[in-house]
Protein backbone atom coordinates (compact mmCIF):
# COMPACT_ATOMS: atom_id res chain seq x y z
CA UNK A 1 0.00 0.00 0.00
CA UNK A 2 1.43 3.45 -0.95
CA UNK A 3 2.64 5.50 2.05
CA UNK A 4 0.30 8.43 1.24
CA UNK A 5 -2.72 6.16 1.08
CA UNK A 6 -1.73 4.49 4.36
CA UNK A 7 -1.43 7.88 6.09
CA UNK A 8 -4.87 8.93 4.87
CA UNK A 9 -6.30 5.66 6.16
CA UNK A 10 -4.82 6.20 9.63
CA UNK A 11 -6.02 9.80 9.78
CA UNK A 12 -9.44 8.68 8.63
CA UNK A 13 -9.66 6.54 11.74
CA UNK A 14 -8.14 9.02 14.21
CA UNK A 15 -9.97 12.24 13.27
CA UNK A 16 -13.52 10.91 13.84
CA UNK A 17 -12.42 9.53 17.22
CA UNK A 18 -10.93 12.87 18.22
CA UNK A 19 -14.11 14.62 17.11
CA UNK A 20 -16.18 12.39 19.38
CA UNK A 21 -13.81 13.06 22.28
CA UNK A 22 -14.03 16.83 21.75
CA UNK A 23 -17.84 16.71 21.64
CA UNK A 24 -17.88 14.74 24.91
CA UNK A 25 -15.49 17.18 26.57
CA UNK A 26 -17.54 20.15 25.44
CA UNK A 27 -20.65 18.59 26.95
CA UNK A 28 -18.85 18.03 30.26
CA UNK A 29 -17.16 21.44 30.33
CA UNK A 30 -13.59 20.11 30.17
CA UNK A 31 -12.09 23.10 28.34
CA UNK A 32 -8.53 22.47 29.55
CA UNK A 33 -8.61 18.94 28.16
CA UNK A 34 -9.81 20.30 24.81
CA UNK A 35 -6.93 22.76 24.84
CA UNK A 36 -4.49 19.93 25.54
CA UNK A 37 -5.80 17.96 22.54
CA UNK A 38 -5.35 21.04 20.38
CA UNK A 39 -1.73 21.28 21.50
CA UNK A 40 -1.12 17.61 20.67
CA UNK A 41 -2.67 17.86 17.21
CA UNK A 42 -1.53 21.26 16.02
CA UNK A 43 0.95 22.50 18.61
CA UNK A 44 0.51 25.53 20.90
CA UNK A 45 -0.07 28.61 18.71
CA UNK A 46 1.79 31.55 20.15
CA UNK A 47 0.66 35.17 20.47
CA UNK A 48 3.20 37.89 19.75
CA UNK A 49 3.57 40.52 22.50
CA UNK A 50 1.49 43.61 21.76
CA UNK A 51 4.46 45.84 22.59
CA UNK A 52 6.55 44.20 19.88
CA UNK A 53 3.69 44.32 17.39
CA UNK A 54 3.15 48.04 17.92
CA UNK A 55 6.74 49.27 18.30
CA UNK A 56 8.79 46.69 16.37
CA UNK A 57 11.08 46.63 19.41
CA UNK A 58 11.59 44.07 22.20
CA UNK A 59 12.35 44.41 25.88
CA UNK A 60 14.33 41.16 25.63
CA UNK A 61 17.03 42.82 23.50
CA UNK A 62 20.56 42.56 24.86
CA UNK A 63 21.13 46.16 25.97
CA UNK A 64 17.64 46.82 27.38
CA UNK A 65 17.24 47.40 31.13
CA UNK A 66 13.76 48.08 32.52
CA UNK A 67 12.38 49.74 35.63
CA UNK A 68 8.78 48.94 36.61
CA UNK A 69 6.84 51.71 38.36
CA UNK A 70 3.25 51.63 39.57
CA UNK A 71 1.29 54.67 40.67
CA UNK A 72 -1.95 54.47 42.68
CA UNK A 73 -4.16 57.30 43.87
CA UNK A 74 -4.46 58.03 47.60
CA UNK A 75 -7.97 56.56 47.66
CA UNK A 76 -6.73 53.28 46.21
CA UNK A 77 -3.75 53.17 48.59
CA UNK A 78 -6.02 53.88 51.55
CA UNK A 79 -8.19 50.88 50.67
CA UNK A 80 -5.22 48.71 49.63
CA UNK A 81 -2.00 49.83 51.39
CA UNK A 82 1.19 49.35 49.36
CA UNK A 83 -0.75 48.03 46.37
CA UNK A 84 1.46 50.12 44.04
CA UNK A 85 4.63 48.50 45.39
CA UNK A 86 3.06 45.03 45.33
CA UNK A 87 2.00 45.30 41.70
CA UNK A 88 5.41 46.64 40.69
CA UNK A 89 7.10 43.68 42.40
CA UNK A 90 4.80 41.10 40.82
CA UNK A 91 5.25 42.57 37.32
CA UNK A 92 9.03 42.87 37.79
CA UNK A 93 9.12 39.18 38.74
CA UNK A 94 7.13 38.22 35.64
CA UNK A 95 9.44 40.13 33.31
CA UNK A 96 12.53 38.69 34.99
CA UNK A 97 11.12 35.18 34.50
CA UNK A 98 10.99 35.83 30.76
CA UNK A 99 14.55 37.03 30.24
CA UNK A 100 13.86 40.76 30.49
CA UNK A 101 16.50 42.62 32.51
CA UNK A 102 14.79 44.58 35.28
CA UNK A 103 15.94 46.78 38.14
CA UNK A 104 15.36 45.39 41.62
CA UNK A 105 11.91 46.65 42.70
CA UNK A 106 13.28 47.54 46.15
CA UNK A 107 15.74 49.94 44.49
CA UNK A 108 12.91 51.55 42.52
CA UNK A 109 10.75 51.81 45.65
CA UNK A 110 13.62 53.34 47.65
CA UNK A 111 14.17 56.04 45.01
CA UNK A 112 10.45 56.85 44.89
CA UNK A 113 10.33 57.17 48.69
CA UNK A 114 13.28 59.57 48.67
CA UNK A 115 11.85 61.58 45.78
CA UNK A 116 8.09 61.86 46.41
CA UNK A 117 7.86 64.92 44.13
CA UNK A 118 9.02 63.09 41.03
CA UNK A 119 7.38 64.40 37.90
CA UNK A 120 7.53 61.81 35.12
CA UNK A 121 8.65 58.25 34.26
CA UNK A 122 11.56 59.79 32.33
CA UNK A 123 12.86 61.34 35.56
CA UNK A 124 12.82 57.91 37.20
CA UNK A 125 14.49 56.32 34.17
CA UNK A 126 17.31 58.85 34.19
CA UNK A 127 17.93 58.46 37.92
CA UNK A 128 18.04 54.66 37.75
CA UNK A 129 20.05 54.51 34.54
CA UNK A 130 17.65 52.27 32.62
CA UNK A 131 16.72 52.20 28.95
CA UNK A 132 12.96 51.79 29.44
CA UNK A 133 10.38 52.52 32.14
CA UNK A 134 7.22 50.43 32.31
CA UNK A 135 4.77 52.74 34.07
CA UNK A 136 1.47 51.39 35.44
CA UNK A 137 -1.06 54.13 36.22
CA UNK A 138 -3.56 52.38 38.47
CA UNK A 139 -6.97 54.03 38.13
CA UNK A 140 -9.10 51.39 39.88
CA UNK A 141 -8.33 48.36 42.01
CA UNK A 142 -10.73 46.32 44.13
CA UNK A 143 -11.05 42.80 45.51
CA UNK A 144 -14.77 42.41 46.14
CA UNK A 145 -17.59 42.09 43.65
CA UNK A 146 -19.71 45.23 43.31
CA UNK A 147 -22.12 45.75 46.21
CA UNK A 148 -21.11 42.49 47.90
CA UNK A 149 -18.88 41.71 50.85
CA UNK A 150 -19.41 37.96 50.44
CA UNK A 151 -18.02 37.57 46.93
CA UNK A 152 -14.49 38.08 45.63
CA UNK A 153 -14.15 39.52 42.12
CA UNK A 154 -11.00 41.50 41.53
CA UNK A 155 -11.28 44.49 39.21
CA UNK A 156 -8.51 46.61 37.74
CA UNK A 157 -8.46 49.58 35.40
CA UNK A 158 -4.98 50.83 34.52
CA UNK A 159 -2.96 52.45 31.78
CA UNK A 160 0.38 50.84 30.99
CA UNK A 161 2.91 53.01 29.17
CA UNK A 162 6.52 52.48 28.17
CA UNK A 163 8.97 55.38 28.12
CA UNK A 164 12.15 54.93 26.12
CA UNK A 165 15.16 56.79 27.45
CA UNK A 166 17.67 58.74 25.35
CA UNK A 167 21.38 59.18 26.05
CA UNK A 168 20.84 62.80 27.11
CA UNK A 169 18.54 61.69 29.94
CA UNK A 170 15.29 62.61 28.22
CA UNK A 171 12.57 60.11 27.45
CA UNK A 172 9.39 59.82 25.40
CA UNK A 173 6.45 57.39 25.60
CA UNK A 174 6.58 54.87 22.75
CA UNK A 175 3.73 52.59 23.82
CA UNK A 176 0.49 52.63 25.82
CA UNK A 177 -2.22 50.09 26.55
CA UNK A 178 -5.38 50.13 28.65
CA UNK A 179 -5.80 47.22 31.06
CA UNK A 180 -9.36 46.36 32.12
CA UNK A 181 -9.45 43.06 33.92
CA UNK A 182 -11.69 41.07 36.25
CA UNK A 183 -10.66 38.00 38.20
CA UNK A 184 -11.68 35.18 38.22
CA UNK A 185 -12.68 35.40 34.57
CA UNK A 186 -15.57 32.98 35.04
CA UNK A 187 -17.34 34.94 37.77
CA UNK A 188 -17.15 35.84 41.49
CA UNK A 189 -15.79 33.49 44.12
CA UNK A 190 -17.35 33.07 47.55
CA UNK A 191 -15.42 34.51 50.50
CA UNK A 192 -16.02 31.16 52.23
CA UNK A 193 -13.81 29.39 49.68
CA UNK A 194 -10.57 31.23 50.41
CA UNK A 195 -8.90 33.86 52.59
CA UNK A 196 -8.44 37.54 51.68
CA UNK A 197 -4.65 37.11 51.67
CA UNK A 198 -4.74 34.07 49.38
CA UNK A 199 -7.24 35.63 46.98
CA UNK A 200 -5.22 38.84 46.73
CA UNK A 201 -2.06 36.87 45.97
CA UNK A 202 -3.87 34.92 43.21
CA UNK A 203 -5.30 38.14 41.82
CA UNK A 204 -1.91 39.89 41.73
CA UNK A 205 -0.40 36.85 40.03
CA UNK A 206 -3.15 37.00 37.39
CA UNK A 207 -2.85 40.76 36.91
CA UNK A 208 0.93 40.69 36.62
CA UNK A 209 0.67 38.04 33.92
CA UNK A 210 -1.87 40.07 31.92
CA UNK A 211 0.57 43.00 32.00
CA UNK A 212 3.55 40.74 31.35
CA UNK A 213 1.91 39.31 28.23
CA UNK A 214 2.19 42.76 26.67
CA UNK A 215 5.95 42.21 26.61
CA UNK A 216 6.59 38.48 26.20
CA UNK A 217 5.12 35.66 24.14
CA UNK A 218 2.20 33.57 25.32
CA UNK A 219 0.06 30.77 23.93
CA UNK A 220 -3.58 30.87 22.88
CA UNK A 221 -5.66 29.49 25.69
CA UNK A 222 -3.33 30.58 28.50
CA UNK A 223 -6.13 32.67 30.01
CA UNK A 224 -8.27 29.54 30.42
CA UNK A 225 -6.64 28.64 33.72
CA UNK A 226 -7.93 31.86 35.31
CA UNK A 227 -11.63 31.12 34.87
CA UNK A 228 -11.99 29.74 38.42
Amino acid sequence: MPKERSTRKVLGRIVPCLALVVVFLLMTGCFKAILAIGYLVGGPPSVEPDFETQTKESLTDKDVVVAVVCYATKDIQFAQPNIDKNIAKFVTHRLNQHKIKVVNPDAVSAWLDKNPEWDSPAEIGEALGVTHVVYIDLQEFSLNAAESTYLYRGKTDALVTVTKMEKDGSGEPIYSKDINEKFPLGGPRSTYETTPYKFKAEYLSFLSEQIGWLFYERFNGDRMRYFQ
